[in-house]
């Protein structure tokens, strides 16, 4: 009864807080993408949506390999110590991605500005 209680609890915030910083960082991203590539709305919003798939599938992938364990969960306190390694895992995962994400347009950005003053 535990494990699959676990499980959908598990599955319910992974998902919902990916849905939530995915459509928090499009939203956000817009401008730093707009300013990165110079006012092409077109382009920054095409890499923005390009980087929410992506975004999603990384997350998604990475919760449903997490999903199995071979622990028994004979109590509720392990399957909330269990629940919350999973789901602190995501969440580093999520913050690394973002981070990636923020160092490699931030490059772009340092590239582009320097090809303009050339």
């Amino acid at each position: 009864m535990y494990i699959v209680s676990c499980y959908l609890s598990y599955l319910a915030i992974s998902i919902a807080v990916t849905i939530w910083v995915a459509r928090t960082l499009h939203r956000s991203g817009r401008v730093f993408l707009l300013d990165a590539f110079h006012g092409n709305a077109a382009l920054a919003d095409s890499v923005n949506q390009l980087l929410v798939v992506g975004f999603y599938l990384v997350n998604i992938g990475y919760i449903a390999l997490a999903l199995k364990t071979a622990e028994a969960l004979t109590s509720l306190r392990a399957l909330i110590e269990l629940e919350s390694g999973k789901i602190g895992v995501v969440l580093l995962i999520l913050g690394g991605m973002h981070f990636f994400n923020m160092f490699v347009l931030a490059r772009m950005r340092r590239r582009s500005a320097a090809r303009v003053e050339a």
